[in-house]
């Protein structure tokens, strides 16, 4: 009913009686409130309300702290993507090393995580002057890939572990090149020094037990002090012509060596096959020898004038000279010119072939094989006669 129907015994809202007591005070009404929830009792008709309110928290009051503790452990689960781990740590102290996915711990401050990511590649540059084993100064610059390979010696076992890295890389450097010439690191020792430089490294940075794998080095650059790079610049390219050039005779050199050994080689089976072809008429010339020779002694005379008049036919067949009789002969005497011009050139041809087919078998010039076959032809003329 409304406060102020007849039966409401004239009390208004705020706990006051009669219609002529003025409007509420704020601030009495105020501390009603703060009493009501805060549980507290008062006299006079607000008591039995402050009592009924605080029953009521007293009642909620497990349920709030039953779910401020479900929150709280809750927020013990934590995510760990596949390219990171975490790392565990109880009031500080590590705990455990955790793999990808979803994890629990013990919610904060008991136990907290830190994530650190094992996979992703970095990468830091030095550069520096540096003194070489023949006593020259060098510039070079290097830059070094890493990454974490654990992520608990990372966090615990050095306070920076990226400026301890750059550090060791200078050391790392510096020894190498120390022990090395300049002319080896400024031409063909570049990759020499990056892997050696590279295992100094990983060692030094093992001993530290930093949690850091070393997976790349690479020499960028590597120059003399700029007053002398000109005078460097003309030392290797003078270098590079010599190996040019070097190269460039031995290409020559592959190509004209096997010409020259097969050239050698054909001429040795030309050789062979004239000392092979020369033996075989040899035999046959005496195996023929031998069959006239069993002749002639069976008929002397008959042998001897068949040999003469051979001999008489291949000679007087290659010449260009013509015997006549003088006593038998005519006063007239006709000479065939055009017949004996054509049977000398039909000689000269003749000898000709006879000279190329010579050298062809003979495999060399002709002044290697003319002087046997010119002796063998003697030897045989005289034995016809």
């Amino acid at each position: 009913m409304a406060w102020n129907e007849p039966g409401n015994n004239g009390q208004d809202p705020w706990g006051r009686r009669g219609a002529n007591q003025g409007p509420p005070d704020l601030d009495e009404m105020l501390k009603k409130l703060r009493e009501r929830f805060a549980g507290g009792s008062s006299g006079g008709g607000g008591g039995g309300g402050n009592g009924g309110g605080g029953k009521l928290i007293k009642g909620l009051l497990p349920l709030v702290v039953a779910g401020a503790v479900a929150l709280w452990l809750l927020s013990g689960f934590y995510v760990v993507d596949e390219q990171q781990r975490g790392v565990v740590l109880q009031f500080g102290e590590y705990v455990t090393t955790t793999e990808p996915g979803l994890r629990w711990h013990m919610p904060s401050p008991i136990q907290t995580v830190e994530r650190v990511n094992v996979t992703a590649v970095n990468a830091l540059t030095e550069r520096a002057s540096m003194l070489t084993k023949d006593e020259n100064i060098v510039d070079v610059s290097l830059q070094v890939q890493y990454r974490v390979r654990s992520a608990e010696e990372y966090l615990f076992n050095v306070r920076d572990p990226v400026r301890t890295l750059k550090e060791a890389t200078k050391s790392a450097i510096r020894e190498v090149v120390g022990k090395s010439d300049m002319d080896f690191i400024l031409t063909a020792g570049r990759e020499a020094v990056a892997a050696q430089t590279k295992e100094l490294l990983q060692t030094t940075i093992d001993s530290y037990d930093a949690g850091l794998l070393v997976t790349e080095v690479n020499l960028e650059e590597a120059t003399a002090p700029q007053p002398v790079q000109g005078a460097f610049a003309d030392a290797i390219k003078a270098r590079e012509d010599q190996e040019r050039l070097i190269n460039e005779a031995q290409a020559y050199a592959n190509d004209i060596l096997p010409r020259a050994r097969g050239a050698a080689a054909r001429d040795i089976e030309r050789a062979q096959g004239y000392r092979e072809s020369v033996v075989a008429e040899a035999r046959g010339e005496t195996a023929r020898f031998k069959a006239l020779l069993a002749e002639y002694k069976q008929a002397p005379q008959v042998t001897r004038d068949r040999l003469y008049l051979d001999a008489m036919n291949d000679v007087l067949s290659s010449t260009s000279k013509i015997m006549i009789d003088s006593d038998n002969g005519n006063s007239l005497m006709y000479l065939p010119l055009d017949q004996m011009i054509q049977s000398m050139g039909a000689i000269e041809g003749r000898r000709q072939s006879e000279r190329n087919s010579s050298t062809d078998s003979g495999g060399g010039s002709p002044s290697s094989s003319t002087p046997y076959r010119s002796a063998y032809e003697d030897s045989r003329t005289r034995g016809r006669r």
